[in-house]
């Protein structure tokens, strides 16, 4: 089967349509800007003009970086508290007509694609897919199992602030870290991450993923680590899987 994936990220928007037995793209992969600043209205247009660029019509997975529970918006991650309440399906369904929008956690559906394509398939016990972006997504499964919206990343760390804030990608680049530096912020989480979850597996996925044989060297926590099979797509593959089973379990 064939569907549209979103991926909607707190710098870029992207896009491809998926091949959901392999998980391959077979279209071109789209990335726009994500607006700022990132209002409901605004993310719909791009979205829209994403998926007319694309020509698709019919059912769409997206990945989506906050809490999502039936299409309704839960919280406000790293964009704006306008989005709270809102139902996303209805938003950019009435920018794109003639589809339908499945949307799930951004970490969430990156992990279901590792899970079911990727580096998870085999995997038993808790694993713990982390996104490496403009926040710290992770997406927590059970023998498989998906336990969905569990944001680890905004734990609270110094002054009140989520642990993301100090250790994400974009945390990275705002204190302007060498690579080493930030590695050790980040296996700071991953350590605490194993005092509080007692995982397996780490998966580790997202935009720095693609520089894991760079930092893994820093990384000193003792649970297994394998970086992503799908790296930054895992996201656009997952909401497709994702919408697929909506879609299938609802017909």
């Amino acid at each position: 089967m064939e569907i549209l994936g979103l991926d909607i990220g707190g710098s870029g928007i992207k896009g491809a349509i998926v091949e959901t037995e392999s998980g391959r793209l077979v279209s071109e992969r789209l990335w726009l800007a994500t607006p700022k600043p990132a209002l409901p209205g605004a993310i719909a247009k791009t979205v829209e003009e994403l998926v007319s660029r694309l020509n698709w019509e019919g059912v769409i997975g997206c990945s989506f970086p906050m809490v999502v529970v039936d299409g309704k918006c839960k919280t406000a991650g790293n964009m704006t508290n306008d989005w709270v309440g809102v139902q996303v399906d209805e938003l950019f369904e009435a920018a794109c007509p003639k589809t339908k929008f499945h949307l799930g956690n951004d970490a969430d559906l990156a992990g279901l694609a590792e899970m079911q394509l990727g580096v998870g398939r085999c995997l038993k016990g808790k694993v713990i897919m982390v996104t490496i972006g403009t926040g710290l997504g992770t997406g927590i499964f059970y023998n498989g199992i998906l336990i969905p919206n569990i944001e680890m990343g905004r734990v609270l760390y110094k002054n009140g602030e989520p642990i993301e804030f100090f250790a994400s990608g974009l945390a990275r680049k705002k204190d302007g870290l060498k690579l080493k530096e930030w590695a050790g912020r980040f296996d700071y989480f991953l350590t605490h991450l194993k005092r509080v979850t007692s995982p397996d597996h780490f998966i580790i996925g997202g935009g720095l993923s693609k520089k894991y044989e760079k930092f893994s060297r820093y990384l000193s926590v003792d649970v297994p680590l394998r970086v992503a099979h799908f790296e930054n797509d895992a996201g656009i593959i997952g909401a497709a899987l994702y919408a697929e089973y909506q879609f299938n379990t609802s017909n």
